[in-house]
């Protein structure tokens, strides 16, 4: 597993250094300080292998963290591990800076003793090691606290602890869709998938255990014929099709296999509840129309439609269309009757931005391009028109079908409870080829 960790600050100089395995040196800090943070030019893979040693980074500001080993690792879990203690090491001390990291190096190294064992990751849990290890970086010396400690470890529920209390008992769900699309310029998906994230904010009093409904095939189809008949009058679609899904660790399986429905005991504050994936009846925010003419070997011709495919009371923002040009591009001149168009060709491209765009709306961009006459024959690849954008519903079709919160102990119900669902869906890749 993780030989060693080291943090660095942007000189090169180590503030953090913990070996794991006996095969990673104090040569191989030096190796990676030479190589990648003092490299004349810019190191822009994640993954290093300096002498047989493979170096997994991710820089903050001004701190890089680097996890070393000699075996052959999954990256993915690394990044994962690594991006995790980020943000646990955000949430003790705020930003991530070199300051902070040598105001709090007790406190880091502690948090290592607790996070990694022997380079393999153990508890990562914010709930838990909060109970752990306090603020200042003092493990908890009192009775109150040490059998506290006992029952978060032991016990069924490590992820939140006891007598947590609000004035105000709130609960905020937010699901958070990234569309991925590949279009021919004849309007064909070629591929089309939806990765989303359920992200929870919970500040609830107690214990209290939440019941939480989708309208995935499975779950409906278990509910009966009527009620899928009564959801899709209602919501203007019948149910979606999950093709796989990530709990959080709250979440009870055995519940959500037999009764099929996600029922927890949610921790304090904010956390990942469910990740899922979709690849059926996406309904596609936008679809962009391409026009590339060639006029001879100097000059060309682009028009692009841009398609707004969802209700007209909604209101789309923060879209961007990347329009690519030729090496060879010596000018453009771009008309747009909506939004703000610019040629960069430091990137090779029209960037068209529009602020807000309405639903089943259309806008058109015409663009065109002076080429330097080159002495290759070389044909123009033509890459594919990406696309970003921000619209407040779930283009897979997901929807909450109810939240319930249930604390039997104290005195308030679910209709005490204020709770606030969002959808929002961005673009993930999505791009159409011309």
């Amino acid at each position: 597993m993780i030989g060693g960790l080291f943090i660095y600050n942007h000189k090169g100089e180590v503030l953090i250094s913990r070996v794991y395995r006996d095969d990673i040196g104090r040569n191989a800090v030096d190796a990676f300080r030479v190589n990648v943070i003092h490299a004349r030019q810019q190191v822009r893979s994640p993954v290093t292998n300096i002498a047989r040693t493979s170096f997994f980074h991710i820089k903050r500001s001004n701190v890089w963290l680097a996890a070393a080993s000699k075996q052959n690792l999954n990256a993915a879990m690394v990044f994962e591990f690594l991006i995790k203690m980020v943000t646990i090491m955000q949430s003790y001390f705020g930003k991530i800076s070199e300051d902070n990291v040598k105001n709090n190096f007790v406190l880091i190294y502690e948090l290592l003793d607790e996070i990694l064992d022997f380079g393999y990751p153990q508890n990562t849990d914010m709930g838990v090691l909060k109970t752990l290890i306090t603020q200042a970086g003092i493990k908890s010396q009192t009775k109150e606290e040490t059998s506290q400690i006992t029952s978060q470890v032991t016990g069924q529920i490590g992820w939140r602890r006891e007598g947590i209390k609000y004035r105000r008992n709130e609960l905020f769900l937010d699901v958070l869709e990234s569309v991925n699309l590949l279009m021919s310029p004849q309007g064909q998906v070629l591929s089309a998938h939806v990765a989303s994230r359920i992200v929870m904010k919970s500040y609830l009093s107690g214990m209290p255990e939440c019941k939480f409904g989708i309208n995935d095939k499975v779950v409906m189809e278990s509910k009966g014929r009527n009620t899928t008949d009564e959801l899709t009058k209602a919501a203007g679609k019948t149910s979606i099709a999950i093709d796989d899904c990530q709990f959080h660790q709250c979440v009870k399986l055995s519940k959500f296999e037999t009764e099929h429905s996600i029922s927890f005991i949610p921790p304090d504050g904010e956390f990942e509840l469910m990740r899922y994936r979709t690849t059926k009846d996406i309904s596609l925010p936008f679809r962009v129309i391409p026009l590339v003419r060639e006029i001879g070997r100097q000059k060309m011709e682009v028009k692009v439609v841009v398609k707004s495919n969802f209700k007209p009371s909604l209101l789309s923002q923060k879209v961007e269309v990347r329009i690519p040009t030729p090496l060879n591009t010596s000018g453009v001149q771009v008309i747009c009757m909506k939004g703000k168009a610019k040629y960069k060709a430091s990137e090779n491209a029209i960037v068209w931005k529009i602020k807000r765009m309405g639903g089943m709306k259309e806008c058109q961009l015409s663009a065109e391009i002076e080429l330097l006459s080159t002495g290759e024959g070389k044909k123009w690849t033509r890459p594919p028109i990406s696309m970003n954008f921000e619209v407040p519903f779930a283009p897979s079709g997901f929807k909450v079908r109810y939240l319930k919160v249930f604390e039997p102990k104290l005195n308030y119900s679910d209709h005490d409870v204020i709770k606030w669902v969002r959808y929002i869906g961005k673009s993930g890749l999505y791009e159409t080829r011309c």
